[in-house]
C-alpha cells in the first residue's frame, strides 16, 4: 500500500510505502467501519421489520411518533 504526504510549506508530495503501524491502523479502521456498516444494516432491517409487522410505512410511524 501506497502513502502520500503532502509537505503544505514546500508543496512537495512523497509517495512512499505504508509503514507496518500505517498498514495496522488502516486494517483496524477497515474492520470498524465493515462492523458499523453491518451494524447499520441490522438496525434498519429490524426497523422495517418492526414496520412491516404493524402494516405501516416510515412515514406514517415519522407521524404517530411526532417525529419530522
Amino acid at each position: 500500500m501506497q502513502v502520500t504526504e503532502h509537505n503544505i510549506a514546500t508543496g512537495e508530495s512523497i509517495v512512499r510505502d505504508a509503514t507496518e503501524s500505517e498498514l495496522k491502523k488502516f486494517q483496524s479502521w477497515k474492520e470498524y467501519d465493515e462492523k458499523l456498516e453491518a451494524a447499520k444494516a441490522e438496525a434498519q432491517a429490524k426497523r422495517q421489520a418492526l414496520l412491516d409487522k404493524l402494516g405501516i410505512t416510515e412515514d406514517e410511524a415519522r407521524l404517530l411518533l411526532g417525529g419530522n
